[in-house]
């Protein structure tokens, strides 16, 4: 069953690399308008954005382009907030350290363009990896006041090794998934210590349903973390990888996590 699941994956990291922009960097902010076709109608439930609520990066995973994550952008502004993408260089198929770098210069332009003194994190896949490097190793901490990952390899997933049992090499060459083998020198490094440093608010999210990261428990953080899995309040939920990103109900739980609310899932939410 992984295997099956796994091929469709790697044919797509095989694409990616053939397809990736030649140069680094982070995509431009988005524009301020809805995007997308989600229904991005607000509720009066206590949770909108404050006015002096942080600007949220919603930053992408691998292989992920700015525009996949524009649905979930649409639906934060119309709750209030000042959000915008960060794509990772070149797809996030190299070092995530550089992956993170770039993400410091770019949490610096946001905070330049809006004079805002911190920025709430919002990740997905790997970028949930980036934001940890970035608070961890590159002064992050100083600036991000909340994290909320979604569907995030913290301690490696078993699916980063089936290229090697296909034959291909480790990764069919792509470092960032070598960095997300379980026991990778990368990661192993980066769980050293405490999981949630500084004063950063630190939530997780994963599903049953995640087809990418294996087991899914690996999703989780330690130290204080507030770690959610849908399906324990939602057990008839069914959440992909990919879906965490526009599911209705993980959105509720990012709402919830960016207010400092208790975490209480929709589990009807559209």
């Amino acid at each position: 069953m992984l295997l099956r699941k796994a091929v469709p994956v790697l044919a797509l990291t095989l694409a990616a690399v053939l397809s990736a922009p030649a140069a680094a960097g982070a995509a431009p902010t988005q524009p301020a308008g809805p995007g997308g076709t989600v229904d991005v109608t607000a509720t009066d439930d206590g949770l909108r954005a404050s006015a002096a609520a942080n600007p949220v990066i919603v930053v992408g995973g691998l292989s992920s382009i700015a525009a996949l994550y524009e649905p979930l952008a649409a639906r934060l502004r119309a709750d209030g907030y000042r959000a915008s993408i960060y794509q990772l260089p070149h797809l996030g198929l190299g070092d995530i350290a550089a992956s993170a770098a770039g993400l410091r210069g770019y949490v610096e332009q946001v905070r330049s363009a809006t004079g805002a003194a911190k920025v709430d994190l919002v990740a997905h896949s790997e970028g949930g990896l980036v934001s940890r490097y970035y608070i961890k190793n590159l002064g992050g901490g100083g600036t991000v006041d909340r994290y909320v990952s979604l569907g995030t390899p913290q301690y490696g997933t078993y699916v980063a090794n089936i290229a090697t049992f296909l034959g291909l090499g480790s990764c069919a060459g792509v470092v960032a998934c070598q960095q997300m083998t379980i026991g990778s020198s990368f990661l192993t490094a980066l769980n050293a210590g405490d999981d949630t440093p500084g004063a950063v608010r630190w939530t997780t999210v994963r599903t049953w349903q995640d087809e990418l990261v294996r087991p899914v428990d690996n999703a989780m953080l330690a130290d204080g973390a507030t770690n959610v899995l849908i399906q324990s309040r939602c057990p008839l939920r069914v959440v992909g990888h990919l879906g965490l990103v526009i599911d209705g109900t993980t959105y509720t739980v990012i709402r919830q996590a960016l207010r400092d609310a208790a975490i209480q899932p929709n589990c009807l939410a559209l």
